[in-house]
C-alpha cells in the first residue's frame, strides 16, 4: 500500500467512507445550527423573515457538502435531478471552501489582536479546515462542471452582500467589529478565491481524469 493509497478513488469512494463521510457531516451540521441558535432566534425577531437563510453561513456549507455526499451514495438517474445535484456540488465546493477557512482566518485573526485560542478554538480550526480541504479532496469525484460555479458565486457572494448590509454576520469580537470594514473585505476577497479555488480543482481534476483515461487506452 502507497501513501497515495489514502487519497485514491478506490478509498475514498469506498461506500463505507462516504458513509462515514455523510454521518459525520451531517452531525456537523446539526451541531453548527445550535450553534447559531442565539444568532438565529435574533434575528428572526428582530429583522425580516427573509434574512433568516443567510445567517448560518458554515453550516449551511457543511449542508451542501453533506447532500453532494449523499449524491455519490445514490447518483440520480433524472436529468433534472442530476442538474440540481451539480448546483449543490458547486455550492458545497464554495462554501466549504470560503467558510473553512474565513473560521480559521477570523480565529488566527482575534489571537493576533490578543485573544487566546481556547481548545473549543482549537476544534472549530480543525473541523473547519476538514470542511474546507474535504471539497478540494472530493470535487474530483463529482460530476458538476465549471460553469456551475457561476450561481455558486452568486449565492455567496449575495450572502456576503446580504450579512454586511444588514448585520447579520457571524458573531465577532469587539476588536473586529472596531474593524469591520476590514472583515467585510476580507470575506468578499475569500469568496472570490474560494470561486477560483474551485474552478481550479474542477479543472485539475478534469485534466487528471483524461490522463487517466488516455493511460488506460494505452495500456490496452
Amino acid at each position: 500500500m502507497t501513501l497515495s493509497w489514502l487519497w485514491s478513488r478506490a478509498l475514498l469512494t469506498d461506500r463505507r467512507i462516504l458513509w462515514l463521510l455523510f454521518v459525520s457531516n451531517l452531525i456537523g451540521t446539526v451541531y453548527g445550527y445550535i450553534w447559531y441558535g442565539g444568532q438565529l432566534a435574533n434575528v428572526w425577531e428582530t429583522q425580516p423573515a427573509w434574512q433568516i437563510v443567510f445567517v448560518p453561513d458554515s453550516p449551511t456549507g457543511s449542508l451542501f457538502f453533506t447532500l453532494a455526499v449523499l449524491g455519490l451514495l445514490f447518483p440520480p438517474s433524472s436529468r433534472w435531478m442530476k442538474g440540481i445535484l451539480n448546483l449543490i456540488e458547486a455550492l458545497a465546493v464554495v462554501t466549504s471552501v470560503k467558510y473553512g477557512i474565513w473560521a480559521i482566518s477570523i480565529i488566527v485573526w482575534d489571537a493576533g489582536l490578543g485573544y487566546p485560542i481556547e481548545p473549543l478554538s482549537w476544534m472549530l480550526i480543525a473541523s473547519h479546515g476538514i470542511m474546507a480541504l474535504e471539497a478540494l479532496l472530493y470535487v474530483r469525484f463529482f460530476s458538476l462542471g465549471v460553469l456551475w460555479l457561476i450561481p455558486a458565486a452568486v449565492w455567496t457572494f449575495a450572502n456576503d452582500t446580504i450579512d454586511y448590509t444588514f448585520g447579520i454576520f457571524p458573531y465577532l469580537s469587539p476588536e473586529h467589529l472596531a474593524r469591520i470594514d476590514q472583515v467585510r473585505n476580507f470575506t468578499f476577497a475569500l469568496t472570490a478565491a474560494s470561486v477560483l479555488a474551485g474552478w481550479a480543482a474542477i479543472r485539475g481534476a478534469g485534466r487528471s481524469w483524461r490522463a487517466g483515461e488516455i493511460q488506460v487506452r494505452r495500456s490496452r
